[in-house]
C-alpha cells in the first residue's frame, strides 16, 4: 500500500516537473528565435557623418541607463534620443518599429534592448 502511494506521488511530482520545464521553454521560445539584431540602412537616423551609435531611451529605463554607462565605459560617444521628450525621437523610434526601450543604432545594426555582448560585436565591428 505504502509502495503504491509513493509511486503515485512520483508520478505526479516527475508530471508537475515536466509541466513546468515545458511552461518554461515555451515562454522562452520567441526570445530564443529573435534575432540578436537587424541589419540595414541607418543613416538616416544620425545627426551628422561622425556620429554611429544613437541611443534611443526613456529617462525612467534602467536598462537605457545600463546601455549609457556601458559605451561611457568604453570611451564610445554617443548620441541620447529621449522619445518621452522629444517628438523627433519619438517619431523616429515608431518609424523603425520600436517596441522596446533601450533601441540602439550602432553604424548599420539595430540592437533591440541592452545585449553587451551584441553591443560589443557592434562596436568592434564599427571600429
Amino acid at each position: 500500500m505504502l509502495k503504491q502511494k509513493l509511486k503515485s506521488f512520483a508520478a505526479y511530482a516527475l508530471i508537475l516537473v515536466a509541466g513546468l520545464g515545458v511552461g518554461l521553454a515555451a515562454a522562452n521560445v520567441p526570445r530564443w528565435l529573435t534575432p540578436a539584431y537587424v541589419e540595414g540602412d541607418y543613416s538616416a537616423y544620425f545627426p551628422d557623418a561622425k556620429t554611429q551609435v544613437v541611443v534611443y531611451a526613456t529617462a525612467t529605463c534602467p536598462f537605457c541607463a545600463k546601455a549609457q554607462e556601458h559605451l561611457k565605459a568604453r570611451n564610445i560617444a554617443f548620441v541620447k534620443m529621449d522619445i518621452n521628450d522629444s517628438p523627433k525621437a519619438k517619431q523616429d523610434f515608431i518609424q523603425l518599429k520600436g517596441d522596446i526601450v533601450p533601441l540602439i543604432l550602432v553604424g548599420n545594426r539595430q540592437i533591440r534592448g541592452f545585449k553587451p555582448e551584441v553591443l560589443d560585436t557592434a562596436l568592434d565591428k564599427l571600429h
